[in-house]
């Protein structure tokens, strides 16, 4: 009877000792690390924004989001005699309407039309007061990209077909959110996307090694401890900043169209099995292409004419519908998820 009555105080006891033990050192990197955590979460990266100049026959427009403010943007037309196709253009964090250019003027010369917008609080587009943006895209990004959206279907030449989406950065993961609930995108390139969720656990990892030595918080801790300390801090920054950010994690299941995604070897921000970790979760053709060399938004310069190509032969056989590829991306070993322990990050 002793030993019945042994066995069954050890399983309680393991269990709530276990969960004592998890709690403790949950409360302690919330209460030691967490601020030092948000406040790096919440800073501004630094590296050239492009701008570029207007482009004389560019059309410049204005139009509105669902919450009243007003967005610029440049429609640019084909160069070529007959239009292949209408390419939405999503910017990098900071960047004016007009730096479009330098990634879209090959899919210009190859027939195809581009549109261009600044979001909310950039550029030339109207600012919501009490809001600062940063990197990391948010609901309001998201709505300006349906904005843009709703605007080119009410265009005199819209393209009944849909559009594809080409995007930078941020501008390419709120292109990844719209085109995750709008079908009339049929297919997505983008160069330097990146999760939130699945970018700011492994630098989780990596701070907290910087602001503590202790080895059992450094080494033993695992994968899904940092994302419940990193879903806290999420909503305290959300809090403050009256945010909400969304994670492309969970949109790309549901995009089920043909999807390029570019990123740089040396990118120093978002590290190559980040954005791996992104890739794998979508659904659909898709294909991942490294650049040797290339660091956040710079595979352009580094590629050259390859990266063109890549991009113009994307688009002519998933929006055009022509020719194959003329360039084949180089096949992707798939990597193990970053926080694959944890099955959705919150929406």
């Amino acid at each position: 009877m002793s030993s019945l009555w042994l066995g069954m105080a050890f399983l309680v006891v393991v269990p709530v000792a276990v969960t004592l033990i998890v709690g403790g050192l949950y409360f302690y990197v919330r209460w030691n690390l967490l601020d030092n955590l948000l406040r790096i979460f919440q800073e501004k990266p630094l590296f050239i924004i492009p701008r570029g100049l207007p482009r004389d026959g560019a059309e410049d427009v204005e139009f509105p989001t669902s919450d009243g403010l007003n967005l610029r943007g440049c429609y640019l037309r084909t160069e070529a005699g007959q239009r292949k196709g209408v390419i939405l253009f999503g910017l990098e964090f900071g960047s004016s309407r007009w730096s479009c250019q330098s990634y879209c003027e090959p899919l210009m010369q190859a027939g195809y039309d581009v549109f261009a917008f600044e979001p909310r609080n950039q550029g030339d587009s109207d600012g919501m007061e009490g809001y600062d943006p940063l990197q990391w895209v948010t609901t309001y990004e998201f709505r300006d990209t349906q904005a843009a959206l709703r605007y080119l279907k009410t265009r005199d030449d819209a393209d009944p077909k849909g559009i594809g989406f080409f995007g930078i950065s941020k501008g390419a993961n709120a292109g990844l959110l719209a085109a995750a609930r709008d079908r009339s995108i049929r297919c997505i390139a983008t160069d330097g996307a990146f999760g939130t969720y699945s970018t700011m656990v492994p630098y989780m990892r990596k701070w907290v090694g910087v602001y503590s030595q202790k080895y059992l918080t450094q080494g033993l801790l695992p994968i899904w401890f940092y994302g419940l300390v990193a879903m806290a801090g999420l909503k305290k920054v959300q809090s403050t900043r009256r945010v909400q950010f969304q994670h492309i994690e969970n949109a790309m299941p549901r995009l089920k169209r043909p999807l390029l995604m570019i990123h740089g070897s040396d990118d120093s921000y978002i590290k190559t099995e980040m954005a791996r970790d992104v890739f794998k979760r979508a659904a659909g053709p898709k294909a991942f292409w490294v650049v040797n060399g290339a660091k956040h938004n710079q595979a352009i310069h580094i590629a050259g004419p390859e990266y063109s190509e890549r991009v113009v032969s994307f688009f002519n056989l998933h929006l055009a519908g022509l020719e194959p590829a003329t360039v084949v991306p180089e096949p992707v070993e798939e990597a193990p998820a970053i926080g694959e322990a944890v099955a959705t990050v919150p929406a």
